[in-house]
Parts: structure tokens; sequence; C-alpha cells
């Protein structure tokens, strides 16, 4: 007697199959009707476990990875793909890179719905087209109904490194301002608002978005060598960034408080769920530290950009022992500490 049940049999199958992760024909099938209609290109189409590729002489490479576990998977203003590939844009950029291909794995739970990887699959598309960058490898693995929430995402960045450019933590120094791109905390509370436990809702919006074209502003002028440290404070905040970069160089950070690009709807989210805008995660904005003389300069630069129009300086680097504190209005100060832990899990 046939099985009817049998998976390769249904591969018109609409839903997930955990025939799909087997690596024959479902999977197959997978690539060439979701994946390869999306990110179709030269390098993708080579079919290898990897990609092989030339790295331009006088260039160093970056690269990063990262995993996304976001949940719920769309939230405003973004989804989980859209964000996948913005976080490792977003790294490589930081590093000083000039992104140029990525990698994406894909956990997929069992049942679900196409319609929803299609989906994912095309914000991915979009955002890699933002950013400029390609897709250029794969994989995909399924596990059982229960044990993933939805599907997770792993992207690989790969970037270079323009020759003349030295960005670290460990660069920040006495003198340096630190700026910011933005507004803090969107992203975090977007997600958060989904959530439906939490019982609240907002307008704010995702800021999921590439850097790499302001951070390539930013070095190709004469401010290459100038430009000391970029980070995007993603989770754990501006506090955690900053308090990592402070610990690396072995300086003391001083933010003014007044200074902070943080949105009423932001500390009326914080303030109701009890949490600190400073620890709550980022997804589109971009800390700058460099010599202070530079800062007009950095400035205009980024304000020039739509992703940097709001940029300001929050603070400066001072000698002293590695720890982060700001200064309020009135004239007294707190430590802005390490967190022990995220304030809210599955953000990015």
């Amino acid at each position: 007697m046939i099985n009817t049940n049998c998976q390769i049999l249904h591969n018109s199958s609409d839903r997930i199959l955990m025939g799909h992760g087997g690596g024959g024909r479902l999977t197959r099938q997978l690539i060439e009707e979701v994946f390869y209609p999306a990110f179709g290109n030269p390098l993708l189409a080579q079919s290898h476990d990897g990609c092989v590729f030339d790295v331009e002489e006088g260039y160093k490479l970056a690269v990063t990875t990262d995993s996304f576990v976001v949940s719920p998977v769309f939230f405003p203003g973004g989804d989980i793909g859209h964000l996948a590939v913005n976080g490792s844009v977003n790294d490589l950029a930081c590093c000083g890179a000039r992104p140029l291909y990525l990698t994406a794995g894909f956990i997929l739970e069992e049942g679900l719905p196409v319609d929803t990887l299609r989906k994912v699959v095309a914000s991915m598309r979009r955002a890699a087209g933002m950013a400029g960058v390609r897709i250029i490898a794969g994989d995909t693995k399924v596990v059982e109904r229960g044990r993933c929430d939805a599907l997770y995402i792993n992207t690989t960045g790969i970037g270079l490194v323009p020759p003349g450019v030295r960005i670290a933590p460990e660069r920040a120094r006495e003198g340096d301002v630190v700026i910011c791109s933005g507004p803090i905390g969107a992203h975090g509370v977007a997600v958060m608002s989904e959530r439906e436990s939490l019982g609240f809702s907002t307008s704010l919006r995702s800021d999921t978005a590439p850097l790499n074209h302001l951070t390539a502003c930013l070095l190709e002028g004469g401010l290459k060598a100038e430009v000391h440290v970029m980070r995007d404070p993603t989770r754990g905040g501006v506090a955690t960034a900053l308090n990592e970069i402070a610990l690396a160089a072995s300086v003391h950070i001083a933010l003014e408080e007044d200074s902070l690009p943080i949105p009423e709807a932001v500390t009326a989210a914080a303030d109701m769920l009890g949490l600190d805008p400073l620890y709550i995660a980022n997804e589109g904005i971009l800390l700058v530290i460099l010599p202070g003389e530079c800062a007009a300069e950095a400035l205009g630069i980024m304000r020039g950009r739509p992703e940097g129009r709001e940029a300001a300086v929050i603070g400066r680097v001072e000698a002293g022992r590695p720890s982060v504190r700001i200064r309020t209005p009135f004239g007294g100060s707190r430590v802005v500490d390490m967190p022990m832990g995220e304030q809210l899990p599955r953000i990015c």
C-alpha cells in the first residue's frame, strides 16, 4: 500500500515539510522556486557549497556573522529578513568596510507557510538592493514543529576595507567626541509593541536601515584617518556599546542628557515598561567617535544623508577609569553601567 502522506509525493505543498531540509528534491524545489528567483546572480549560480571570489589588491577583508531570532517575525517598520541583511551590512560598515557579499542560513519550523517565507525572502532582496550587496550562498534546515519559532536567519557578510582606514574600539581617546546619527530606541519599542503579552501600542516604527552609505560618506573624504570608532548599538543599546568601547580603550565617556535624541514615544514606553531607553536595541543608528576638532565636518557630512539628518554630538571621551556616565541638566551625574543581560529578548 502506498503511503499518501509521503512528503516526496506532495511536492506541491504550500507548507514547509521536514523534507525541505533533507538536501534532496524538496530542498532543490525550495531553492529553485523561492530563493533563486529572489537572489539570482552569477555568483550564486555557481551552485556550490561556497563561493569563490577575488579580493581586490591592497584592500583588507572584513567578515561578520549574525543570527536573527526576532519575535514577532513582522513588526512595524520591518521584519526578520530586512533585519538580517541590515544587521550584517551594518557590522561590516562599522569596521570601515564596503559591504559586498552576504550568505544566508535559514532555520525553518515545520508547518511554516511557504508564503511567509516568500515575504521574508522578498524583504531580504529589497534590503540587499538598498545596501548594494549580493547574497551569494546559503543553507536551509527544517526542524520539527515547536522546535523553532517560525524561522531563524543567520547571515554572514564579507566586505573590503580600503587602505588608510582603521576603525577599532580601542582607538577612542581623550578629546574625542561621540556622535549619534539619529533617534534612540525606536526599534526595540516597535518590536515590543507587537508582542501581545505586553499590552501596549505605539506609532513608532523600527529604524532598521543600512548604514554603509553613511559610513562611506564619512570615510571617502578627509576624515578617513580621523574616524576612530564606529558602532551600531543593537542589542544592549547605546549604553552597552559605549561601555564596550570605554573598556577597550581604557577611557571614560561622559554623555550629556540634554543631547540624547530620545523620542518622547520611546521615553513613554520605557517608563511604562520600567526600561531605560539607553539599553533599548537600535538597528539603524550609528555611533561615531572622532577628534573634537573634526566634529563639525563629520556632522555636516552625516546630516547630508537621510539616515544621518538628525546627527548630534551626545558626549565626549575623557581620561579616567573605563566607565560611562551621563550628566544631567542640574549638574549631577549617574553611572550608565553594562547591563547584566538583555532587558527584553528576541529583539533582533
